[in-house]
């Protein structure tokens, strides 16, 4: 069962009862605010339909049980996987809120091994995660196809074979490569999934994935004006708590 199967089975319980709110699409990154106070944020995907309407005009999910919405990650549409990612980060939000907090990634590296020469693979450039690997001495290796940086065909030769750690972002549920990437890893490899779509759940990746480095709004309306007017990851982090949650 892929991962995007296994979140949906495991939110089912917390979706039942519960109804999506609230759905904000920015140019960078989806809200989604349930009934009970939930927020969860998700990247949004970019969009080369060349049409004045990215989503069908009937499709409105406002109101619409929690259970239904949750559905949208098993869709082969990118945008409908990251409202559903988006509805299980704000299912979750309760919980989510009492992780620890690792603001400055020392945690995530320190429970990485990361350390002078360790060989980490990066799918997805986080330029100041990079620096901060440098830093520590590490060699890095990045791949980011929508930002043009890597040889992809190198780099899946050294995720396998090479990496000791990969650092992987969370757009991969999105853009459903996850599971790809996690089986073409070497069965030691180390793995983090990182950024604001990240849902913080053990239970989907266990055996894959050793943390799960997220980003839990703590300021609803902040967020939210924050996503409508097209913010990124630095801005959205101001309202939120930098949480970290070890699998394994």
């Amino acid at each position: 069962m892929g991962i995007c199967a296994q979140l949906v089975e495991t939110m089912q319980a917390q979706a039942a009862g519960r109804f999506l709110e609230n759905l904000n699409i920015g140019l960078g990154y989806t809200a989604v605010c349930t009934d009970d106070g939930g927020v969860g944020v998700a990247y949004t995907p970019k969009s080369d339909k060349g049409k004045c309407s990215v989503l069908p005009p009937d499709e409105d999910y406002e109101g619409r049980s929690a259970s239904e919405v949750l559905e949208l990650l098993l869709s082969d549409n990118d945008l409908h996987r990251t409202i559903g990612l988006a509805l299980v980060n704000a299912l979750n939000h309760a919980r989510a809120r009492e992780l620890p907090e690792d603001r400055d990634n020392s945690v995530l590296f320190d429970t990485l091994g990361i350390q002078q020469g360790t060989r980490v693979a990066m799918v997805g450039h986080f330029a100041p995660i990079v620096a901060r690997l440098k830093e520590r001495g590490s060699r890095v290796e990045v791949v980011d196809k929508g930002k043009g940086v890597g040889d992809e065909e190198r780099f899946s030769e050294k995720l396998n074979s090479w990496a000791q750690v990969a650092i992987v972002t969370s757009t991969s549920i999105i853009n459903n490569t996850l599971d790809d990437l996690l089986d073409r890893m070497g069965k030691d490899v180390r793995v983090a999934l990182m950024g604001p779509s990240t849902p913080l759940l053990k239970g989907p990746f266990q055996g894959n994935v050793r943390l799960l480095a997220g980003t839990v709004p703590m300021d609803q309306e902040a967020t939210l004006r924050a996503v409508r007017q097209a913010k990124g990851t630095p801005v959205i982090q101001r309202f939120s708590r930098k949480t970290l949650l070890v699998v394994e």
